[in-house]
């Protein structure tokens, strides 16, 4: 993935950030972008670089487009998207809001959406163009107080298998990984008895983005790839 252009949604989170850093790894030119209104501190000595952006609110289609914009303007192309953007709440519908399925429809959804539309041009003009989309697991059966997560990642899957199809013809990859709980500090605070060693590590999901990024993946499209740890 040497000198390939990779933005890379959501980046400075737990998930974002392995990403990111084993993308780079091998050479890859990775934009970083995150709705964070600040840079991190491990981040601080990149900040001028033109591939860290924050502040980025990616449920609006004209910032998206926007930010795209920018990185073709500084980068000159985008080889590949990484849809990792996102947010949760667990909340049953007896006790819940409608509020909090629009919350994940924008979060989750029209994140990965609007990236998607914004970059879609651009990766077409690339030879082994690629977008991998974070979804779920719990895209295939919502559990008590997932409904609203499950249904917007669920639509995730729906994109990503839809753009796959409109654009298999015309040498673009597209495919989602299906994460079970993924070892965070947020998840262990919130499970603080659970058996995180049956938890995905981040840094096991990082290195499925990266095949499906590579070109060993050149024959994989439309797929949703199960990556659930021991559970």
């Amino acid at each position: 993935m040497r000198d390939r252009i990779i933005i890379v949604t959501g980046a400075f989170g737990a998930l974002g950030r392995v990403v990111a850093k084993t993308l780079e790894t091998p050479g890859a030119r990775v934009v970083r972008v995150d709705a964070a209104p600040a840079v991190p501190p491990f981040l601080l000595d990149q900040a001028g670089s033109g591939r860290v952006l924050a502040g980025v609110d990616l449920t609006d289609h004209a910032a998206t487009q926007a930010v795209v914009d920018q990185v073709v303007a500084r980068e000159g192309a985008i080889d590949a998207l990484v849809n990792i953007a996102g947010g949760f709440r667990w909340e049953t519908l007896e006790a819940g809001s409608p509020a909090t399925w629009d919350l994940m429809h924008s979060l989750n959804l029209k994140t990965a959406l609007h990236a998607c539309m914004a970059c879609l041009p651009h990766l077409l003009e690339r030879p082994g163009g690629r977008i991998v989309n974070v979804g779920a697991a719990a895209a295939a059966k919502a559990g008590t107080g997932m409904g609203a997560y499950a249904a917007s990642k669920s639509a995730v899957l729906r994109l990503t298998e839809a753009l796959a199809e409109e654009t298999k013809q015309r040498g673009l990859n597209v495919n989602a990984v299906l994460p079970g709980i993924i070892d965070t500090p947020a998840n262990r605070a919130d499970m603080p008895d659970a058996d995180t060693s049956a938890w995905v590590a981040p840094q096991a999901l990082a290195d499925v983005v990266a095949f499906l990024l590579s070109d060993a993946a050149r024959a994989i499209t439309g797929a949703a790839i199960p990556v659930t740890g021991r559970l």
